[in-house]
């Protein structure tokens, strides 16, 4: 019976083709839309939370203060407030994974006709540890290379393809600002960061090395920054506090003195730009949504007008006998195949629209079934939910009434 009524369904809709595909042009619009909005928004998500892990979690940053002279102040980083002693305190307190005094800098570096500008970071072995950062070939340096200032590095993925292209790294000599240093390690990817950055152009020395060495500085033991990984995230606020009052007494300042020292919660950042792109997405994703209103309504004032036009037709069916349910089954039938029908053209169109996003702009899209289903199912309830009326406005006619209509 019902295969017999689809039958009809579709002969009905076959008597007016063009009516027909404009109809499901609404439906094939709307799903096309939620589809390729869903995987952009999704690629965009999955893109963010990369940058996070490549970045570190439970991350805290401690930079240096300002310093004024003549009227004129720097930003953070201009006084060397912090020391290694500092950072060796804050290791103590409750909470606290890993601590990592960084002395930053950028520099020239040389090996053989080869030369390459990149940023420079003086550290110990637990900013690898804080930033998840291992070393795919050779080894890292040891805390016996920066008590003796160790003329060492690790080099980043970009800075090595830049100075040594296919060859190895390991174990050849680099020159920093005139000074040999030996290549221990190649550290593994880590993309693009937060601020744009290519973390991969970087090369990691021991701290004294950059201290002593590289950069030099006008207090010995003091750092540019600090970086600190809590063990868990739900602690950091406890020991964002802790810092806090910490390096307050340690710097001896007062109540109601600013501080010399300003602290950056990395993972709140994070969250924010993560939080922020899921929202961007499901607003994309209910922009897109509104096409499926408006092919819903179109498929709801289709079906009216087929019903007025049918009205004789549904009353010779009332006639011989078909019941109040039959009538509302065949033009039930109609709407969903007209829904069914465009959501399928609309998926392969989104998710081809999304393919050929990606390829032309470079755009990370992510096709996921969710998103698929989501659409899918959206769209077929909107199709029966707008042919519902119509269809149970044919059924309730009075078939004396519908046999008269002319």
């Amino acid at each position: 019976m019902t295969l017999a009524m689809l039958g009809e369904a579709w002969r009905a809709m076959g008597a007016n083709r063009m009516r027909t595909i404009l109809t499901m042009l609404g439906m094939v619009i709307g799903v096309a839309a939620v589809v390729l909005m869903m995987s952009i928004g999704q690629g965009a998500q999955y893109a963010i939370k990369q940058t996070i892990s490549a970045m570190g979690s439970n991350l805290f940053i401690l930079l240096s203060g300002s310093s004024q002279a003549g009227g004129v102040r720097t930003g953070s980083g201009g006084a060397l407030t912090l020391t290694v002693s500092d950072a060796d305190a804050i290791a103590e307190l409750p909470g606290v994974q890993f601590v990592a005094p960084i002395h930053p800098g950028s520099a020239q570096i040389v090996y053989g006709p080869s030369n390459w500008n990149t940023a420079i970071i003086g550290s110990t072995p637990a900013y690898l540890d804080a930033r998840s950062w291992p070393v795919i070939s050779g080894a890292i340096f040891t805390a016996s290379d920066v008590r003796s200032a160790t003329r060492v590095a690790l080099i980043g993925q970009t800075a090595a393809q830049n100075l040594f292209g296919d060859e190895d790294p390991v174990g050849k000599t680099i020159r920093i600002r005139q000074s040999p240093f030996i290549v221990l390690g190649v550290l593994s990817t880590k993309g693009q960061g937060m601020d744009g950055r290519d973390q991969d152009d970087t090369i990691i020395i021991p701290l004294t090395t950059a201290q002593r060495i590289v950069f030099g500085t006008a207090f010995p033991g003091t750092v540019r920054m600090i970086m600190v990984q809590t063990a868990t995230q739900e602690n950091m606020p406890m020991v964002e506090k802790s810092m806090t009052e910490l390096l307050r007494q340690r710097h001896r300042i007062r109540d109601g003195m600013d501080a010399d020292f300003s602290l950056r919660n990395l993972t709140a950042v994070a969250d924010s730009a993560a939080e922020s792109t899921r929202v961007m997405s499901l607003l994309l994703g209910a922009i897109a949504s509104v096409s499926l209103l408006v092919g819903g309504i179109g498929i709801m004032n289709i079906m009216l007008v087929s019903v007025t036009e049918r009205t004789r037709e549904i009353g010779i069916r009332m006639a011989i006998g078909a019941r109040e349910r039959d009538i509302l089954l065949q033009f039930l039938l109609e709407a969903i195949i007209i829904s069914v029908v465009g959501s399928g053209i609309g998926l392969l169109i989104g998710i081809g629209g999304a393919l050929l996003t990606e390829s032309m702009t470079g755009t990370m899209v992510i096709i996921s079934a969710s998103s698929v289903l989501v659409a899918f199912g959206v769209a077929a309830t909107v199709g029966i939910f707008f042919g519902f009326y119509p269809a149970k406005k044919a059924a309730r006619m009075d078939p004396i009434d519908a046999l008269r209509y002319q």
